[in-house]
């Protein structure tokens, strides 16, 4: 009698481990399961995130090039712009040099009308003195 109320709580207590393992293996079960579940969502958390900073990236480096394009273009009309003005100041020049070169040429002509002007005068004015000298001298 003893022995089989022996074995019978030893049955008892081998049952009652036994569950006690099931439990906690299934315990354990779960929590890997949530473990993985976890896991995994941090996995497509992490993938997302790196998906969304590439594709920030590609957006920025869309932007910047697009930015980029528009500075150049911008660039380029000033350049051409600035070219322009330059051209047309040139030209400007030009045109300033001529009409300096013929205001010299005329004012060049004008002394010498002045010039020549001066010098018929002095002659004629020799010539009179040179009249009335021979003309006086006689009587003195």
């Amino acid at each position: 009698m003893m022995m089989m109320m022996m074995m019978m709580m030893m049955m008892m207590m081998m049952m009652m481990m036994m569950m006690m393992m099931m439990i906690m293996m299934m315990m354990m079960m779960l929590m890997m399961m949530s473990m993985m579940m976890m896991m995994m969502m941090m996995m497509m958390m992490m993938m997302m995130m790196m998906m969304m900073m590439i594709m920030m990236m590609v957006m920025m480096m869309m932007t910047m090039m697009m930015m980029m394009m528009m500075m150049m273009m911008m660039m380029m009309m000033m350049m051409m712009m600035m070219m322009m003005m330059m051209m047309m100041m040139m030209m400007m020049m030009v045109v300033v040099m001529v009409m300096m070169m013929m205001m010299m040429m005329m004012m060049m002509m004008m002394m010498m009308m002045m010039m020549m002007m001066m010098m018929m005068m002095m002659m004629m004015m020799m010539m009179m003195m040179m009249i009335m000298k021979a003309l006086t001298t006689p009587f003195n």
